[in-house]
């Protein structure tokens, strides 16, 4: 997994993005792990979920850990029809990072960011692989990937 860590890692350097990179041990895959492991409240998790378009575009929803993505809500904000789950192969092969380590940033798909991930001040991410996660503050992870901020939430 140390690849993916280093090319994320590098991303950030290389776009002069504020987020502090941990690596652990331990598995952050689940949000109760990842609490855990970083010795925080389960409540300053992200998820990213990622979904695909009837194009096959990615469609990144971001929530917060506690949340969950409401899929009709999307199609109805982009004007699609309903977009369906990625599988953990298909994550991989569209962000070029593993299932469970997936950051929020750093390839190109479509982000969307649920208005209660702002109201956080700082939020812990996928850090590229399962045993490390980003630590960032909402805004900067705006600026990092674009996103649109929308209620996406259930």
């Amino acid at each position: 997994m140390e690849e993916y860590e280093k090319k994320l890692k590098k991303y950030i350097q290389d776009n002069n993005i504020l987020a502090e990179h941990l690596s652990f041990s331990k598995s952050c895959h689940s949000v109760k792990e990842a609490a855990e492991v970083a010795k925080t409240d389960p409540q300053n998790f992200v998820k990213n979920i990622c979904l695909l378009d009837s194009e096959k575009n990615l469609i990144v929803a971001i929530v917060k850990g506690e949340d969950n993505v409401s899929t009709s809500r999307i199609a109805k904000i982009l004007n699609i029809s309903r977009p369906i789950m990625c599988t953990p192969e298909y994550i991989l092969k569209k962000t070029g990072y593993p299932c469970g380590g997936t950051p929020s940033f750093g390839y190109n798909a479509q982000f969307l960011i649920d208005p209660k991930v702002m109201e956080k001040e700082v939020i812990y991410s996928g850090g590229g692989s399962e045993n490390s996660l980003l630590k960032i503050s909402p805004s900067e992870l705006q600026k990092a990937n674009q996103g649109k901020i929308v209620r996406i939430r259930k």
